[in-house]
């Protein structure tokens, strides 16, 4: 049975699947016929489902709002998101359940083969999705197409939101309503480079966002705020607490940890150390199910508040 909550600290929508991870020597994979590798594992979970869980895991009142398949791999969904007590409530799809090869490599790079099956005309029925909005302090919106169409609510009711562009180049048309509709964006600066600032600049000056953030993995990430200057402040990463086994879910994990800070009244450059702290434990074990809790990612930030 579906837990119901009155309130949601924080409601997901869109951005759950399952990952088949690979293990592989190094990356890029020589080309060949067939490569032996370690078992292949699948692991439920994907951007919108490792924030839900990251966040319930640091003891806030979660919901995940999604489109899935009534298959195999949205039973895995199902199972992994009541696992980790989120309240889930899907929607059937026919298209089926997202998914994602990711290739991983022995220092626990990756890299991923998305499944965008969803359909262009998928929607989100506003009667389901509204009464949800209502009672929550922040949404963050996975960016699938059918997600962009619940802005227009989100602004009328005053709801803050956030979104995270990925590897967005700053071109590509898809991401560029997320970047430009939402008040607090996250990028890597994976394919942005030494434009990464030009870039957060831009968010900002054409967008309605009050804060951009540009992680840059073992680099740590830059901050750039529409009142704090021009230049974005860095700031570092955390060393994992272990080994580094795979790096899935470093990126979501990073966003649990930023919006636990910001829910929290803490300002942007503290809710990234927390951030940096939540991704960093993230990469000690395989597969996106490594997450920290309360007690421990204010520990390693030494808050012990």
């Amino acid at each position: 049975m579906v837990r119901q909550q009155t309130e949601y600290d924080v409601l997901v929508v869109g951005g759950s699947g399952v990952d088949t991870i690979v293990r592989v020597d190094a990356l890029p994979v020589p080309l060949a016929d067939s490569v032996m590798v370690g078992p292949i594992e699948e692991w439920p979970g994907h951007t919108g489902g490792n924030v839900a869980l990251g966040a319930r895991a640091l003891g806030l009142d979660v919901a995940l709002l999604d489109c899935i398949g009534d298959d195999w791999t949205g039973a895995q969904v199902r199972q992994r998101l009541a696992e980790g007590d989120v309240e889930f409530h899907p929607l059937i799809s026919p298209a089926g359940t997202r998914r994602a090869v990711n290739l991983v490599d022995a220092t626990g790079r990756r890299m991923s083969f998305y499944d965008a099956r969803d359909p262009e005309d998928l929607r989100m029925p506003r009667d389901f999705y509204l009464p949800r909005l209502r009672r929550a302090r922040h949404v963050h919106l996975s960016i699938m197409n059918f997600t962009r169409f619940l802005y227009d609510d989100i602004e009328a009711l005053g709801v803050p939101v956030s979104t995270d562009l990925h590897d967005w180049d700053g071109l590509a048309d898809h991401q560029r309503e997320f970047a430009l509709r939402s008040d607090l964006v996250f990028f890597s600066a994976a394919a942005t480079g030494d434009r990464t600032p030009a870039l957060m600049r831009e968010i900002l000056g054409e967008g309605r966002a009050g804060t951009v953030v540009a992680t840059a993995g073992a680099r740590g990430s830059y901050v750039l705020t529409r009142d704090g200057g021009r230049d974005p402040h860095h700031v570092a990463a955390t060393v994992p607490p272990a080994p580094v086994v795979d790096s899935n879910g470093a990126g979501d994990a990073f966003v649990t940890g930023f919006l636990y800070g910001r829910l929290d009244g803490r300002d942007a450059r503290e809710s990234a150390r927390l951030g940096a702290v939540a991704g960093a434990f993230a990469c000690t074990a395989p597969g996106s199910t490594a997450m920290i809790g309360r007690e421990a990612l204010l520990a390693a930030d030494g808050d012990g508040s």
